[in-house]
Protein backbone atom coordinates (compact mmCIF):
# COMPACT_ATOMS: atom_id res chain seq x y z
CA UNK A 1 0.00 0.00 0.00
CA UNK A 2 2.82 2.25 1.02
CA UNK A 3 4.86 1.80 -2.07
CA UNK A 4 1.31 2.38 -4.20
CA UNK A 5 0.88 5.95 -2.33
CA UNK A 6 4.42 7.19 -3.05
CA UNK A 7 4.24 6.05 -6.96
CA UNK A 8 0.78 8.29 -7.02
CA UNK A 9 2.00 11.08 -4.81
CA UNK A 10 5.66 11.11 -7.32
CA UNK A 11 2.95 11.13 -10.43
CA UNK A 12 1.34 14.19 -8.83
CA UNK A 13 3.95 15.96 -8.09
CA UNK A 14 5.10 15.17 -11.74
CA UNK A 15 2.37 16.78 -13.09
CA UNK A 16 2.02 19.80 -11.38
CA UNK A 17 6.13 21.04 -12.20
CA UNK A 18 5.63 19.66 -15.39
CA UNK A 19 3.41 22.84 -16.55
CA UNK A 20 6.50 25.00 -15.20
CA UNK A 21 8.67 23.05 -16.34
CA UNK A 22 7.63 23.49 -19.88
CA UNK A 23 7.90 26.91 -19.02
CA UNK A 24 11.20 26.99 -18.64
CA UNK A 25 13.52 25.35 -20.84
CA UNK A 26 17.37 25.26 -19.21
CA UNK A 27 19.28 25.83 -22.50
CA UNK A 28 16.94 28.83 -23.27
CA UNK A 29 17.99 31.02 -20.30
CA UNK A 30 21.44 29.20 -18.92
CA UNK A 31 24.89 28.58 -19.97
CA UNK A 32 25.36 25.27 -18.12
CA UNK A 33 27.41 26.84 -15.94
CA UNK A 34 27.07 27.32 -11.77
CA UNK A 35 26.96 31.27 -10.47
CA UNK A 36 27.53 31.12 -6.78
CA UNK A 37 25.84 33.82 -4.37
CA UNK A 38 27.25 34.72 -0.82
CA UNK A 39 25.14 36.75 1.03
CA UNK A 40 25.06 38.44 4.40
CA UNK A 41 21.69 38.56 6.59
CA UNK A 42 21.83 40.17 9.48
CA UNK A 43 18.91 41.48 12.41
CA UNK A 44 16.73 39.37 15.28
CA UNK A 45 13.36 38.70 16.13
CA UNK A 46 11.99 42.46 15.51
CA UNK A 47 13.86 42.36 11.76
CA UNK A 48 16.24 40.96 9.42
CA UNK A 49 18.27 42.62 6.16
CA UNK A 50 19.85 40.44 3.60
CA UNK A 51 22.26 41.26 0.83
CA UNK A 52 24.33 40.38 -1.71
CA UNK A 53 28.26 40.06 -0.24
CA UNK A 54 29.96 38.20 -3.52
CA UNK A 55 29.21 37.00 -6.91
CA UNK A 56 31.47 33.99 -7.55
CA UNK A 57 31.58 31.95 -11.01
CA UNK A 58 31.77 28.46 -9.43
CA UNK A 59 33.84 27.61 -13.04
CA UNK A 60 32.18 24.02 -12.79
CA UNK A 61 28.80 22.99 -14.68
CA UNK A 62 25.43 23.21 -13.03
CA UNK A 63 24.71 20.22 -11.39
CA UNK A 64 21.47 20.40 -10.31
CA UNK A 65 17.59 19.69 -11.68
CA UNK A 66 17.62 21.31 -15.80
CA UNK A 67 13.92 19.86 -16.09
CA UNK A 68 12.43 20.89 -12.46
CA UNK A 69 14.11 24.39 -12.62
CA UNK A 70 11.21 25.60 -9.72
CA UNK A 71 10.99 24.32 -6.38
CA UNK A 72 7.76 22.19 -6.02
CA UNK A 73 7.81 21.88 -2.48
CA UNK A 74 6.36 24.83 -0.06
CA UNK A 75 8.93 24.54 2.83
CA UNK A 76 11.81 26.22 4.24
CA UNK A 77 11.65 29.58 5.86
CA UNK A 78 13.60 31.63 2.49
CA UNK A 79 13.57 30.89 -0.97
CA UNK A 80 16.03 32.31 -4.07
CA UNK A 81 14.37 33.62 -7.01
CA UNK A 82 15.68 33.78 -10.59
CA UNK A 83 13.76 36.02 -12.53
CA UNK A 84 14.34 37.35 -16.57
CA UNK A 85 14.59 40.97 -16.32
CA UNK A 86 12.38 41.53 -19.60
CA UNK A 87 9.37 39.02 -18.95
CA UNK A 88 8.88 38.77 -15.38
CA UNK A 89 9.09 34.76 -15.74
CA UNK A 90 10.72 32.73 -12.58
CA UNK A 91 13.13 31.05 -13.94
CA UNK A 92 14.45 29.21 -11.05
CA UNK A 93 13.83 28.72 -7.72
CA UNK A 94 15.07 26.60 -4.41
CA UNK A 95 13.70 27.01 -1.22
CA UNK A 96 15.98 26.62 2.02
CA UNK A 97 16.44 27.28 5.72
CA UNK A 98 19.55 28.96 7.50
CA UNK A 99 20.39 29.19 11.51
CA UNK A 100 18.83 32.87 11.90
CA UNK A 101 15.52 31.31 12.08
CA UNK A 102 16.75 30.00 14.53
CA UNK A 103 18.73 32.62 16.36
CA UNK A 104 16.07 35.19 16.60
CA UNK A 105 14.16 32.71 18.53
CA UNK A 106 16.91 32.47 21.33
CA UNK A 107 16.96 34.52 24.29
CA UNK A 108 19.74 37.04 22.49
CA UNK A 109 18.21 36.82 19.37
CA UNK A 110 15.08 38.55 20.21
CA UNK A 111 16.93 41.99 20.53
CA UNK A 112 20.80 41.65 19.49
CA UNK A 113 21.23 41.78 16.25
CA UNK A 114 23.79 39.29 14.75
CA UNK A 115 25.04 38.75 10.80
CA UNK A 116 24.59 34.86 9.27
CA UNK A 117 26.17 33.83 5.85
CA UNK A 118 24.08 31.96 3.17
CA UNK A 119 25.43 30.58 -0.15
CA UNK A 120 22.56 29.89 -2.76
CA UNK A 121 23.97 28.29 -5.98
CA UNK A 122 22.09 28.84 -9.08
CA UNK A 123 22.26 28.26 -12.64
CA UNK A 124 24.31 30.89 -14.58
CA UNK A 125 22.01 32.76 -16.55
CA UNK A 126 22.79 33.46 -20.42
CA UNK A 127 21.06 37.50 -19.85
CA UNK A 128 20.07 39.83 -17.37
CA UNK A 129 18.25 38.51 -14.78
CA UNK A 130 16.81 39.79 -11.40
CA UNK A 131 17.81 37.63 -8.11
CA UNK A 132 15.23 38.04 -5.33
CA UNK A 133 15.49 36.73 -1.83
CA UNK A 134 12.53 35.82 -0.22
CA UNK A 135 11.04 35.66 2.88
CA UNK A 136 7.64 34.87 4.69
CA UNK A 137 5.64 37.04 5.95
CA UNK A 138 3.25 36.56 9.26
CA UNK A 139 0.39 34.48 7.27
CA UNK A 140 3.90 32.04 5.80
CA UNK A 141 3.70 33.09 2.22
CA UNK A 142 6.42 34.45 0.51
CA UNK A 143 7.18 37.91 -0.32
CA UNK A 144 10.61 39.91 -2.27
CA UNK A 145 12.96 40.80 0.50
CA UNK A 146 15.65 42.00 -1.58
CA UNK A 147 15.49 42.20 -5.02
CA UNK A 148 18.86 42.71 -6.79
CA UNK A 149 20.04 42.86 -10.86
CA UNK A 150 22.85 40.52 -12.26
CA UNK A 151 23.82 41.15 -15.87
CA UNK A 152 26.66 38.47 -16.63
CA UNK A 153 27.63 40.73 -19.68
CA UNK A 154 28.31 43.48 -17.06
CA UNK A 155 28.80 42.19 -13.66
CA UNK A 156 32.06 41.45 -11.86
CA UNK A 157 32.73 37.82 -10.71
CA UNK A 158 35.03 36.76 -8.28
CA UNK A 159 36.63 33.00 -8.75
CA UNK A 160 37.73 30.98 -5.52
CA UNK A 161 40.65 28.49 -6.46
CA UNK A 162 41.96 27.71 -3.12
CA UNK A 163 39.54 24.62 -2.60
CA UNK A 164 39.81 21.44 -0.17
CA UNK A 165 41.74 17.94 -1.35
CA UNK A 166 39.02 16.29 -3.59
CA UNK A 167 38.31 12.73 -3.99
CA UNK A 168 35.80 10.89 -5.39
CA UNK A 169 34.32 8.08 -2.90
CA UNK A 170 31.54 6.80 -5.22
CA UNK A 171 30.64 8.30 -8.50
CA UNK A 172 27.39 6.18 -10.64
CA UNK A 173 27.13 9.03 -13.38
CA UNK A 174 26.27 12.40 -14.96
CA UNK A 175 25.69 14.86 -11.87
CA UNK A 176 23.14 16.78 -13.11
CA UNK A 177 20.79 13.46 -12.99
CA UNK A 178 22.06 12.06 -9.45
CA UNK A 179 22.16 13.58 -6.09
CA UNK A 180 25.80 14.94 -5.45
CA UNK A 181 26.61 14.44 -1.67
CA UNK A 182 29.64 16.25 -0.67
CA UNK A 183 30.95 14.93 2.87
CA UNK A 184 33.57 18.06 3.98
CA UNK A 185 36.18 16.29 6.79
CA UNK A 186 36.41 18.58 9.80
CA UNK A 187 39.63 18.36 11.93
CA UNK A 188 42.26 15.93 10.17
CA UNK A 189 45.06 17.92 10.21
CA UNK A 190 47.70 15.41 11.83
CA UNK A 191 45.66 12.51 11.07
CA UNK A 192 46.87 9.95 8.84
CA UNK A 193 45.16 9.10 5.15
CA UNK A 194 44.03 6.09 6.28
CA UNK A 195 42.00 7.21 8.79
CA UNK A 196 40.37 10.00 6.60
CA UNK A 197 39.54 7.26 4.23
CA UNK A 198 38.29 4.96 7.14
CA UNK A 199 36.05 7.94 7.87
CA UNK A 200 34.68 8.50 4.47
CA UNK A 201 33.89 5.21 4.22
CA UNK A 202 32.06 4.51 7.62
CA UNK A 203 30.21 7.89 6.94
CA UNK A 204 29.37 6.93 3.04
CA UNK A 205 27.87 3.27 4.88
CA UNK A 206 25.94 4.92 7.13
CA UNK A 207 23.92 6.81 4.95
CA UNK A 208 23.66 3.71 2.40
CA UNK A 209 22.17 1.56 5.17
CA UNK A 210 19.15 3.16 6.11
CA UNK A 211 16.00 3.26 3.53
CA UNK A 212 15.05 4.72 1.21
CA UNK A 213 19.02 5.95 0.37
CA UNK A 214 19.79 2.29 0.02
CA UNK A 215 17.59 1.18 -2.76
CA UNK A 216 18.43 5.00 -4.41
CA UNK A 217 22.49 4.17 -4.03
CA UNK A 218 22.81 4.19 -7.84
CA UNK A 219 21.12 7.25 -7.55
CA UNK A 220 23.63 8.70 -5.44
CA UNK A 221 27.54 10.46 -6.42
CA UNK A 222 29.59 10.82 -3.28
CA UNK A 223 32.53 13.01 -2.94
CA UNK A 224 34.85 13.95 -0.39
CA UNK A 225 36.50 17.57 0.42
CA UNK A 226 39.00 17.96 3.68
CA UNK A 227 39.09 21.28 5.32
CA UNK A 228 38.38 23.01 8.62
CA UNK A 229 34.76 25.07 8.26
CA UNK A 230 35.07 25.45 12.07
CA UNK A 231 31.75 23.65 13.14
CA UNK A 232 31.84 23.67 16.81
CA UNK A 233 29.31 22.13 19.78
CA UNK A 234 27.07 24.45 21.81
CA UNK A 235 25.45 26.36 19.08
CA UNK A 236 22.74 28.46 20.91
CA UNK A 237 23.95 27.03 23.76
CA UNK A 238 23.04 23.59 23.44
CA UNK A 239 25.69 21.33 23.85
CA UNK A 240 24.94 18.54 21.32
CA UNK A 241 24.37 21.19 18.35
CA UNK A 242 27.35 21.08 16.43
CA UNK A 243 27.10 23.50 13.61
CA UNK A 244 28.74 25.99 11.38
CA UNK A 245 28.50 30.06 10.77
CA UNK A 246 31.51 29.67 8.06
CA UNK A 247 28.73 28.91 5.16
CA UNK A 248 31.12 31.10 2.76
CA UNK A 249 34.67 29.06 3.80
CA UNK A 250 32.40 25.76 3.86
CA UNK A 251 31.87 26.37 -0.07
CA UNK A 252 34.98 27.81 -0.79
CA UNK A 253 36.58 24.63 -0.08
CA UNK A 254 34.07 22.88 -2.18
CA UNK A 255 35.51 24.76 -4.86
CA UNK A 256 33.98 22.79 -8.32
CA UNK A 257 33.08 19.58 -6.85
CA UNK A 258 29.64 19.22 -7.83
CA UNK A 259 27.31 19.53 -5.07
CA UNK A 260 23.67 19.21 -4.32
CA UNK A 261 24.08 18.53 -0.83
CA UNK A 262 26.91 19.10 2.25
CA UNK A 263 27.53 16.69 4.89
CA UNK A 264 30.23 17.95 7.48
CA UNK A 265 31.74 15.03 9.28
CA UNK A 266 34.09 16.65 12.36
CA UNK A 267 36.78 14.23 13.69
CA UNK A 268 35.40 13.69 17.34
CA UNK A 269 34.33 11.50 19.61
CA UNK A 270 31.76 13.60 21.08
CA UNK A 271 27.73 12.81 20.36
CA UNK A 272 26.76 15.95 18.36
CA UNK A 273 25.15 16.91 14.91
CA UNK A 274 22.68 19.43 13.45
CA UNK A 275 21.15 20.38 9.91
CA UNK A 276 19.27 23.12 8.38
CA UNK A 277 17.17 22.26 5.25
CA UNK A 278 18.83 22.76 2.03
CA UNK A 279 22.03 24.27 3.66
CA UNK A 280 23.86 21.42 5.31
CA UNK A 281 24.35 18.65 7.65
CA UNK A 282 26.79 17.79 10.35
CA UNK A 283 27.72 14.59 12.65
CA UNK A 284 30.60 14.16 15.03
CA UNK A 285 32.01 10.22 14.61
CA UNK A 286 30.18 9.08 18.01
CA UNK A 287 28.92 5.99 18.20
CA UNK A 288 25.90 6.92 17.66
CA UNK A 289 26.77 8.57 14.41
CA UNK A 290 24.89 5.98 12.22
CA UNK A 291 21.67 7.02 13.82
CA UNK A 292 22.78 11.08 14.22
CA UNK A 293 23.42 11.21 9.98
CA UNK A 294 20.64 10.04 8.69
CA UNK A 295 18.61 11.79 11.41
CA UNK A 296 20.12 15.21 10.39
CA UNK A 297 20.29 13.86 6.74
CA UNK A 298 16.37 14.01 6.50
CA UNK A 299 16.26 17.39 7.92
CA UNK A 300 18.41 18.82 5.43
CA UNK A 301 17.93 16.62 2.54
CA UNK A 302 13.74 16.52 3.15
CA UNK A 303 12.94 19.62 5.15
CA UNK A 304 11.44 16.97 8.28
CA UNK A 305 10.86 18.27 10.84
CA UNK A 306 12.03 16.64 14.45
CA UNK A 307 9.38 14.73 15.94
CA UNK A 308 10.66 14.52 19.42
CA UNK A 309 9.38 16.38 22.41
CA UNK A 310 11.84 19.28 24.33
CA UNK A 311 9.92 21.67 25.86
CA UNK A 312 12.95 23.12 27.34
CA UNK A 313 14.02 24.59 24.20
CA UNK A 314 14.01 28.38 23.29
CA UNK A 315 12.15 27.51 19.90
CA UNK A 316 9.93 24.80 21.81
CA UNK A 317 6.51 27.05 20.99
CA UNK A 318 7.49 26.83 16.84
CA UNK A 319 5.28 24.98 15.55
CA UNK A 320 1.84 26.04 17.71
CA UNK A 321 0.57 28.33 15.68
CA UNK A 322 -2.12 29.69 13.38
CA UNK A 323 -1.07 27.91 10.80
CA UNK A 324 0.01 24.45 9.38
CA UNK A 325 4.06 23.79 10.30
CA UNK A 326 5.80 24.05 6.33
CA UNK A 327 7.52 20.65 7.26
CA UNK A 328 5.50 17.68 5.44
CA UNK A 329 6.08 15.33 8.53
CA UNK A 330 4.29 17.38 11.49
CA UNK A 331 0.93 19.14 12.28
CA UNK A 332 -0.89 21.34 14.16
CA UNK A 333 -4.43 20.33 12.48
CA UNK A 334 -4.81 23.34 11.20
CA UNK A 335 -4.80 22.55 7.93
CA UNK A 336 -4.47 18.59 8.05
CA UNK A 337 -6.14 17.92 4.68
CA UNK A 338 -2.37 18.92 2.81
CA UNK A 339 -0.67 16.47 4.92
CA UNK A 340 -0.95 13.17 5.69
CA UNK A 341 -4.54 12.71 5.82
CA UNK A 342 -5.08 11.20 3.00
CA UNK A 343 -2.69 8.04 3.52
CA UNK A 344 -4.55 7.12 7.14
CA UNK A 345 -6.79 3.76 7.31
CA UNK A 346 -10.08 4.24 7.10
CA UNK A 347 -11.57 4.58 10.56
CA UNK A 348 -8.49 6.07 12.02
CA UNK A 349 -9.08 8.34 15.00
CA UNK A 350 -7.50 11.87 14.95
CA UNK A 351 -5.92 12.45 17.09
CA UNK A 352 -4.69 8.81 17.53
CA UNK A 353 -4.24 7.29 21.09
CA UNK A 354 -0.96 6.71 21.72
CA UNK A 355 0.37 2.46 21.54
CA UNK A 356 2.93 2.24 23.77
CA UNK A 357 3.48 -1.51 22.87
CA UNK A 358 4.83 -0.07 19.60
CA UNK A 359 8.59 -1.16 19.90
CA UNK A 360 11.03 1.96 19.39
CA UNK A 361 12.66 0.32 16.50
CA UNK A 362 9.28 -0.04 14.41
CA UNK A 363 7.03 2.73 13.20
CA UNK A 364 3.73 1.30 14.21
CA UNK A 365 0.04 2.10 12.94
CA UNK A 366 -0.16 5.33 10.61
CA UNK A 367 -1.99 8.08 12.53
CA UNK A 368 -1.85 11.36 14.21
CA UNK A 369 0.27 11.10 17.34
CA UNK A 370 0.00 14.37 19.95
CA UNK A 371 3.91 15.48 20.75
CA UNK A 372 6.08 16.62 17.84
CA UNK A 373 8.11 19.44 16.58
CA UNK A 374 9.17 19.64 20.01
CA UNK A 375 5.89 20.37 22.05
CA UNK A 376 4.41 17.89 24.38
CA UNK A 377 0.65 19.37 23.39
CA UNK A 378 -0.49 20.91 20.02
CA UNK A 379 1.83 19.17 17.26
CA UNK A 380 1.37 16.10 15.93
CA UNK A 381 3.01 13.27 14.12
CA UNK A 382 2.38 10.31 12.18
CA UNK A 383 3.56 7.04 13.62
CA UNK A 384 4.57 6.33 17.28
CA UNK A 385 8.54 5.95 16.69
CA UNK A 386 10.71 7.64 13.78
CA UNK A 387 13.65 8.45 12.45
CA UNK A 388 12.99 11.87 12.75
CA UNK A 389 11.80 11.15 16.57
CA UNK A 390 13.90 8.27 18.45
CA UNK A 391 15.84 6.68 15.76
CA UNK A 392 13.54 4.23 14.17
CA UNK A 393 13.53 3.60 10.33
CA UNK A 394 11.35 6.77 8.62
CA UNK A 395 7.74 6.70 8.91
CA UNK A 396 5.88 6.24 5.91
CA UNK A 397 5.08 10.15 5.87
CA UNK A 398 8.60 11.13 5.71
CA UNK A 399 9.75 8.22 2.90
CA UNK A 400 7.57 9.65 0.67
CA UNK A 401 8.81 12.99 0.82
CA UNK A 402 12.51 11.49 0.49
CA UNK A 403 10.94 9.72 -2.40
CA UNK A 404 9.61 13.18 -3.72
CA UNK A 405 12.85 14.81 -3.11
CA UNK A 406 14.63 11.90 -5.17
CA UNK A 407 12.42 12.63 -8.14
CA UNK A 408 13.42 16.22 -8.66
CA UNK A 409 16.93 15.52 -8.55
CA UNK A 410 17.30 12.25 -11.14
CA UNK A 411 15.03 13.01 -13.62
Amino acid sequence: MRTKTIILLAMLLTAAVGADAQHVRFGRYFTGGTLRIDCVREGNAEGDTVWVSRWVDRNADWHGPRKVLLDPFDNGDYRVVVRDARSGLDLFSRCYSNLFREYKDTPRGKKTKARFEETLLVPMPKRKVQIALQKRDASQQFFDATVVTFDPARQHLDTVWREGDRRDLEVHGDPSKRVDVVIVAQGYGDESPQKLAIDYYRMKEILFRQEPFASHRQDFNVYGVCGDVEANYNTFGIDRYLMTFNVHRLHDLLGTTPCDFIIIMVNDETYGGGATYNFYAVSSLHKMAEYVLPHEFGHHFGGLADEYVDEDLSYANLHRTDYEPLEPNITNLKDFGRKWKAMLPEGTRVPTPDNNDVPKSECGPLGVYEGAGYSAKGVYRPTMHCMMRDYAPYCPVCLQRLEEVFSVYTK
